[in-house]
């Protein structure tokens, strides 16, 4: 992982917008809730213990911009210390922005991704029977669902269609039909964020990031702002049997969220969200080359709808949660031999970006290669405590 600057990190508007994060501070061994501004990064521990807190506020980016804080450095330096390698572990590095809420992930949300997924089904995780599998689902199926309203009479007669020529899938009931999948992506604390390594299963041979749009949602239902997501995916795992999705999704390292996150205002809103676009990179150490790209704008299902069926009557989130809204992005491009597709490799660095979010940045190695993770809840609530925060 080479260093990181405030180039690799802030939005293209910079510090216009309200943004939020978290910061490991060595001389109290714990983290804090920061506040990134044009002149610094500032510790507003005091005023929000956790980000959950600060996403409690009825209008948290207003909370935010009233709270001085702590100067605590400049974010260059704090961004550049952030790398595990090289790492000064005496001075400040980036967090996740993100701490007691749970980790939620929205799937199969757009066509494109549906029709892969239906693939990896059919595969059976075997990277060497998808070309041929593709060729034949789209065929049936076809390439272009984007203007399917999941749950409507069209898609419910499609589905008909399909269950009659024994092509019907779980993954298109969940693409296509009433009930959208969501599921809990990773335990609450466990995210790493920019300039971190990202895990993937030693035993998985065939893998993918997935680059997503992260909304933050406050115990009420209310959705507060949004960050980058990578919901690193193992297409072998899934593809044997979806009953291997929590395998497949949650590992070591394998949720990445950030860099910052930004809360809505008059710079950046739900709308702007709704049509953002996030463009994917990945550069192998053997001179491979991987561009693709999500656009919310073609998301099958609208984002409010997503946060509606994860939280209300049937299921509360007293902390909040984040919800990883999907991904379009299909990585077909061969890598090695023909026909096979994408898969990591190791020491890869993928960069997730958008215009209003600014740049996650990540090195992939294998879950039991990344630090392991053993700051949980237990001890950031020892920790608060200690420090008279809560």
């Amino acid at each position: 992982m080479t260093t990181l600057t405030v180039k690799d990190l802030l939005p293209e508007d910079g510090t216009r917008g309200t943004l939020a994060g978290r910061v490991w501070l060595p001389q109290v061994n714990g983290p804090a809730v920061v506040a990134v501004r044009g002149d610094g990064v500032f510790d507003v521990t005091a005023k929000f213990p956790t980000i959950s807190a600060l996403c409690e506020e009825d209008n948290p980016a207003k909370a935010l911009g009233s709270t001085k804080g702590e100067r605590i450095g400049d974010l260059e330096a704090i961004v550049a210390n952030t790398a595990p390698d090289g790492r000064d572990p005496k001075k400040p590095w980036l967090l996740a922005p993100v701490d007691l809420q749970t980790l939620k992930a929205a799937g199969v949300t757009f066509a494109i991704s549906m029709l892969e997924r239906v693939i990896e089904e059919r595969a059976k995780g075997n990277p060497a029977s998808a070309e041929a599998i593709r060729k034949e689902v789209t065929r049936l199926i076809g390439d272009d669902l984007s203007k399917l309203k999941p749950g409507s009479d069209q898609a419910m007669h499609l589905k008909q269609v399909l269950i009659d020529q024994n092509a019907w899938s779980q993954y298109l009931e969940v693409g296509i039909g009433p009930d959208a999948e969501v599921f809990t992506k990773a335990p609450t604390l466990s995210s790493v964020g920019t300039g971190m390594d990202a895990g993937l299963h030693p035993k998985s041979t065939w893998n993918n990031p997935e680059p997503e749009l992260v909304l933050f949602v406050s115990s009420r239902g209310k959705i507060v702002g949004g960050a980058l997501g990578n919901d690193v995916n193992l297409r072998d795992f899934e593809g044997r049997s979806a009953l291997l999705l929590s395998k497949a999704k949650d590992n070591n390292a394998s949720c990445a969220i950030g860099p910052l996150l930004r809360l809505f205002d008059d710079t950046f809103t739900l709308d702007d969200a709704r049509k953002l676009d996030i463009s994917l990179s990945v550069t192998g150490t053997d001179g491979f080359v991987l561009d693709g790209h999500s656009s919310i704008s073609k998301i099958s299902r609208d984002p409010t709808d997503l946060v509606t069926q994860t939280i209300g009557k049937v299921h509360q989130y007293p902390d909040g949660f984040v919800l990883f809204l999907g991904t379009m992005f299909a990585p077909v491009k061969d890598r090695d031999a023909p026909g096979q597709g994408f898969t990591h490799k190791r020491d890869d660095i993928v960069t997730i970006s958008a215009p209003q979010l600014g740049k996650l940045v990540n090195r992939m190695r294998t879950s039991d290669e990344c630090e392991p993770w053993t700051f949980g809840i237990g001890a950031l609530m020892k920790n608060l405590a200690q420090r008279k925060l809560i």
